[in-house]
């Protein structure tokens, strides 16, 4: 019997290989998935705006053609340290007064002791959005208490609050997430849509296709059928993963465009603490999707607020 020995130089130039297929072709490891391409983005887009711009009656539509074609790459300076040209309106809320908007969407935020990244947050996103020319308005909705952080009851309290104002489109949006897209419009799909799928901290890949977080468009109707997000996940982990599985428990699609579109840059925080009891939740999940939610939402307002760039929400859940 003849035997192979292969030396340690050996191993360590296939392992040297396998770091360099890595590096060079990330891309090898990631989840592939279905995206639209940027010429069918405006075709996929719902027009549907709140009541008092469906009613203004004079001024042309918005034309979004050279937003999406363009797609310029905007996080950068200026657009990043201060608000150019500010026209935002008290409560942080934008339309074009030159044409007539298409999409009127709300930007909720859930937020606790960030304040340096939601200022770099309302910088940014006020330049980019009213380059979009939407109509839109940015919610911060605060957790007050010092209970563990629960993102997802935030979510549904701001989105309980949009909705009361007549907002057809929710983007569910992380303080820490900036799109570097121009191209990407904040605006609804006709399907929820998964908006951060090209992240830097994931190296522009998606690590699996049931990644449904960061940020996320979605009709108010959608959100409405699916009962919100669940109120048991507090601390870190599990909400987003419940979210994508309350679509599917429905037969309700979702869709991403093209990683040309959604590139998105995550600033640097610190991680909260994880949920030990998420995969149980997980797990059972589908036993309380029509009893937790929306319906069951319990929460205690402690202060409304119209801030220059944004709408503050205070809140002890």
């Amino acid at each position: 019997m003849i035997t192979f020995r292969l030396s340690n130089g050996v191993y360590a130039y296939a392992a040297y290989l396998v770091l360099m297929v890595y590096f060079l072709w990330p891309g090898r490891f990631a989840s592939l998935y279905e995206y639209i391409e940027g010429e069918n983005i405006y075709d996929q887009l719902i027009r549907k705006t709140t009541k008092n711009i469906s009613l203004m009656r004079n001024g042309l539509r918005c034309d979004y053609s050279e937003v999406i074609e363009e797609n310029l790459s905007l996080f950068r300076p200026p657009y990043t340290e201060d608000i150019i040209n500010n026209n935002v309106r008290l409560g942080g809320e934008y339309y074009p007064e030159d044409c007539l908007p298409s999409f009127s969407t709300a930007i909720i935020v859930p937020y606790r002791q960030r304040e340096r990244q939601l200022n770099q947050f309302l910088i940014y996103m006020h330049n980019y959005l009213r380059r979009q020319r939407i109509h839109y308005r940015i919610f911060v909705i605060e957790q007050y208490d010092p209970k563990p952080f629960n993102r997802a009851k935030l979510f549904n309290i701001g989105a309980l609050i949009a909705m009361g104002l007549d907002y057809p489109c929710l983007v569910l949006h992380d303080v820490d997430l900036m799109p570097m897209n121009l191209g990407h419009l904040y605006a609804c799909s006709r399907k929820p849509r998964h908006m951060c799928s090209s992240l830097d901290v994931f190296r522009y890949n998606l690590p699996y296709r049931g990644l449904f977080g960061g940020a996320v468009a979605i009709e108010s109707s959608v959100f409405l059928n699916i009962n919100g997000m669940s109120n048991m996940f507090s601390g870190w982990g599990g909400e987003d993963d419940d979210l994508y599985a309350r679509l599917q428990n429905k037969q309700i699609e979702i869709c991403r465009f093209s990683p040309s579109y959604s590139q998105y840059s995550m600033l640097k925080h610190r991680k909260e603490a994880p949920n030990k009891d998420r995969v149980a939740f997980l797990k059972n999940g589908k036993l309380r999707y029509h009893t937790d939610g929306l319906n069951s939402l319990v929460y205690k307002q402690v202060g409304f607020k119209l801030h220059n760039l944004f709408t503050h929400v205070l809140v002890e859940t």
